[in-house]
This record gives structure tokens, sequence and C-alpha cells, in this order.
């Protein structure tokens, strides 16, 4: 509900601050009084387009702040706030503001946030709904009449959507899995050839380093093979090194018992015979060690290679090529078990399907019930608001299966003929902009509560009408206001006579400055106000007399 405005330099608008309250509010004053600038105003803050025409003459910018307050939290309201991360507390105003500059730029906020003009219009869709003689939203706009519909015919539209979703998660599944089999196929043959190829090679994981290890040694004792050979000349044979040593060793065994020098002597010999033995046997083992067979280097470099050139024909380490096998493996198990899976997706599908269809079809059903019921309970408006010789009706169409949707399977629009034997037509396209007012608020009448914006909004519903029609129109518009809130600009005092609060907007001039007014009237305010309406210029008794009777009668 709209609680406040505070408008600022806006046209003839200086400084203007309204509170509203609920119940059917009007507005009453003379033609040119400025209600259009005051609505305007309302509509910029509700993400309007900005025009820095609207800014006061002499004035840097204009600015207008409009706080709305809830009961309870309208879920689109809720989700809009979110998606924009604005927090509001439970309780707390909501409370959105527009300002223009003199050279046309703009800035808007949500409860100080700044937030972008199209998410003002958005929200305020929802908070504000505006029926006057150029209306394009609210009620007019098709897109909202299949869920007012829904609403209206207390239909299971959540249950359609949400089967919807099922449907389409069911269906994107499903062509996945087709689309990754159609894939895998494709590559089928590759796969098989690769993991042929590397079934053949049969890599073992740390075979590579294994295999460096054995070549790098096998190229070592080839370099040192020469040297080794000639080592071994030196200690082999009976004229060797060795052999001298031992020989020596020997002879002087036989008279080392003849000095103690001598002894001494054949222990340092008998060392030297054990240290070259020891020597002996090393060489000999380093050379076994350090021998080679050019067939075994040769194997062992032809098994790097191929393992090294598979691993580059898989981009991979060649660590790497015993789980690049695995994988292959599970991916042709894949393709197998996927096409045994996708017999399940498509039967999961198809229920889906059927579930969707059977509840857009009662959905449809409802609509349509729904529809008939809806075009009497108009029907029965329509007379009293002088529209005799009008027809309304619901269009109920059957939509394409490629336009379903979470909405389900038709398209709903109210459509309206004002003529006897005319076709009926959109309601946007109704030539009288009163008669449009007068249609929406039969529409509004018939259905009650069902949706709507927090805050209705009638501009001179009652143009060009008077006596039984402005009263019905007057009693139709308090009754819609009763638990809500209604803004009623009007010209007539029988609409006048039924609001809750009245205002009064006035024009006034001090020199070259005029300025436009706002005043909430009291009982007595009330009365003249609408003896004024009644009268006209001059307010006469027998007009204060009249005034009296309508707020006796409202």
């Amino acid at each position: 509900m709209l609680t406040s405005l505070a408008i600022r330099n806006v046209v003839l608008i200086e400084a203007l601050d309204l509170a509203f309250g609920a119940g059917l509010g009007v507005l009453t004053g003379e033609t040119g009084a400025g209600k259009s600038i005051l609505l305007d105003s309302l509509g910029l803050a509700l993400g309007a387009r900005a025009d820095s025409g609207l800014v006061r003459a002499g004035e840097d910018q204009a600015s207008v702040t409009a706080s709305f307050e809830f009961a309870a939290l309208p879920a689109a309201i809720g989700t809009l706030l979110g998606a924009a991360e604005v927090d509001l507390d439970p309780g707390e105003p909501l409370i959105v503001k527009r300002r223009v500059k003199a050279d046309g730029g703009s800035k808007a906020f949500i409860n100080d946030q700044p937030v972008s003009a199209a998410l003002l219009r958005e929200l305020g869709a929802h908070l504000v709904e505006l029926h006057g003689q150029h209306d394009d939203r609210g009620l007019v706009n098709p897109r909202g009449h299949r869920a007012l519909l829904d609403r209206y015919a207390r239909a299971d539209a959540e249950g359609v959507a949400a089967a919807w979703t099922d449907w389409r998660a069911a269906r994107e599944a499903l062509e996945a899995a087709r689309a990754a089999i159609a894939q895998a196929a494709a590559d089928r043959d590759l796969l098989l050839a690769h993991l042929a190829e590397l079934t053949a090679l049969e890599p073992v994981e740390g075979e590579e380093a294994e295999l460096a290890g054995a070549r790098a040694a096998m190229q070592k004792g080839e370099r040192l093979s020469d040297d080794l050979e000639e080592l071994r000349k030196l200690w082999a044979g009976s004229d060797s090194a060795l052999a001298s040593l031992r020989g020596a060793a020997r002879r002087l065994d036989r008279i080392a018992g003849e000095h103690a020098l001598l002894a001494e002597a054949l222990a340092a010999l008998d060392r030297a015979v054990i240290e070259a033995s020891e020597a002996e046997d090393r060489l000999e083992r380093a050379a076994e060690a350090l021998s080679h067979d050019p067939q075994m280097l040769d194997r062992i470099e032809t098994r790097l290679f191929e393992l090294r050139a598979a691993a580059r024909k898989h981009q991979c380490q060649v660590d790497e090529l015993p789980a690049r096998m695995r994988a292959m493996r599970e991916t042709l198990d894949a393709i197998e078990g996927g096409e045994a899976n996708l017999a399940a997706l498509e039967a999961a599908a198809e229920i889906a399907g059927e579930d969707y269809r059977q509840r857009a079809t009662d959905l449809s059903a409802a609509r349509s019930a729904a529809a008939l019921r809806l075009d009497q309970a108009v029907a029965a408006e329509l007379a009293p608001l002088k529209l005799d010789a009008a027809r309304f009706r619901t269009s109920v169409t059957r939509l394409t299966e490629e336009q379903w949707g979470a909405s389900g399977i038709d398209r709903v629009e109210f459509l309206i003929s004002t003529n006897p034997g005319a076709d009926f037509a959109p309601l946007a396209k109704i030539a009288s902009g009163g008669e449009l007012s007068r249609f929406i608020l039969a529409l509004k009448v018939a259905l009650a509560e069902e949706g709507g914006a927090a805050t209705v909004i009638f501009d001179e519903i009652d143009r060009g009408v008077g006596g039984a029609v402005a009263s019905a129109i007057g009693e139709r518009l308090a009754r819609l206001a009763t638990g809500g809130q209604l803004l009623a600009v009007t010209h007539s005092p029988q609409v006048a006579a039924r609001g809750h609060t009245h205002y009064v907007i006035a024009k006034s001039s001090e020199g070259t400055v005029t300025r436009t007014s706002v005043h909430l009237l009291d009982a007595g305010g009330r009365q003249e106000e609408i003896a004024r309406m009644l009268s006209g210029a001059e307010v006469t008794p027998e007009a204060r007399a009249q005034a009296d009777r309508l707020l006796e009668q409202a």
C-alpha cells in the first residue's frame, strides 16, 4: 500500500508531502489544476521515462519519493528485491526514489540503494496499477490475463509449471544422453584402434625409468670396455703385477724367520696381496656389471621409442599410458551402458510428458469453465456502467505444441465489443478512454480479489458520465477499495462522496510564479468541495445541501 509521496520541484509542484491510507482516496480539483502532474510524479518514481521537462523552471533537479508498506510482502516483489540484492526486513517500508536532473540525467534508488530504472518499472507493476485514458498496462496487457484467469478459476497452475519443469528436465537429460552416445559412437572405431595399439604395447607404470636406467648403464659399459680390458690384462696371467706380488710373498715367507724386519715386511706384503686380490675381484665384478649385449641395448632403445611415441600420440606422460588404457575401456563400456540406459531415459521423458499433458489439459478445462463464469460476472456489471451494448468475452485458445510452456497449453485474452454486431477486439484497442476505464472497473469488480497490484489508481474513470452511472462507478470503487487501497482522480461528486479520504488539488499564482498544491480535506472541506463540483464557480446553499445528501448516502 502507498503510504506517502514526497515531490520536489516537479513542474508546478515546488514541495509536496502527502500521506495515504487504506480504502478509497479521491483526488479532485478544477481542470488544469495539476492532477496529471501528480500522477506523472508517481509514475516517475515507479520507473517511467525521465523527462527533463518535469524539472521545475530554475531548479537543477526534481525528485519523487514513494513509500509502500505491506502486511506481508508479496512473493513477486520479494523475488525482484532478492535478485537486486535489496534487503527488506519484515515490517520495514519499501521506499523508491527517482531524481531527474535538468540536463536529462536520472538516478533511481530502492531503500537508498542505487538501482536501474528498468528494475523500478518492473517493481512498479507490482506496486501500483494505473488505469486511465491511455492505459497500456495492468488489466489491459494480455500478458497478465492468463494468470488472472487461473487465480479466478482456483486452478492448479503451479502444478502445471512444476510438471513442465520436470518434463523439460527429462527431455534435456534424454537429449544429452543421445548426443553423448552419438559422439561416443562416432569415436568408437578410433577408441578401439587406440586401445588395440596400447594393449599390444602393454605399458607398465614405472617401466620408462627402469628401461632408461638399464640403457644408461649399458651405454656406460660400452664407453669403459677398453679401459676395463687393459686393467684386466694388468692383473691376469703369470707375469701380472699380482702374480709377482704373490711370488715375492712366497720367497719372503721362507726367510722371514731370520729377522724381525723380514717378518714385518712379509706381513705388509701379505696385506698388499690381499688388497690387490680384492681390487682384482672388484674389477671383474665391475666388468661383469658393465658388460652389455648390443642386441639387448637395441631392444631397450626400441621399447623406449615405442613407449614415448605412444605418449606423444595420446598427449600424456609414458607412465600415464596405463591410465589412458583404462579410460578408453571405461568409455567403451559407457557407450554400451549408455545405450542400455537410453531406454530408461526415454521412458522417464514419456512419463513426465504425459503427466504435463494431463495436468495442462485439466488446467485448460478449468480455464474454459472459469472463462464462462467470468464473462457472466463482467456482463452483469456492464449495464449499470452505461455499457449496455457492450459485450465481454474471455478468449481461451489452444497453443501449438511448440508454444507449450510452464503456463500451460492455452492463450488467454480478454476481448470486448462495444457496439452491436462489432467484432471482439483486445481491451487496448477500445476507442473511448472512458469506456475502457469502465470496462476495467467491471472486470476488476468481477475478479474481486484475484490478484493485482497493492495500490490501484483510476484516472478520471467517470469522464463523460454522471447521475446514476457516476453513482454506480462510485459504489464499485468503494467496494473494490474494501480491505485494500484505491485512489481515484475524479470530476464526479457522486464518486468523490464515496471516498474515505479526499484530497483537493489546486493551482495558485504569485506574480509570475505558479504552484500546484494538494490538501487533505476535513469533513467541512469535503462538503464545500463536493458542493463546488455540483454547482460550479459559485457554491449555492442548494449545492451544499445536495453535497450533504451524497455524503450521507456514501
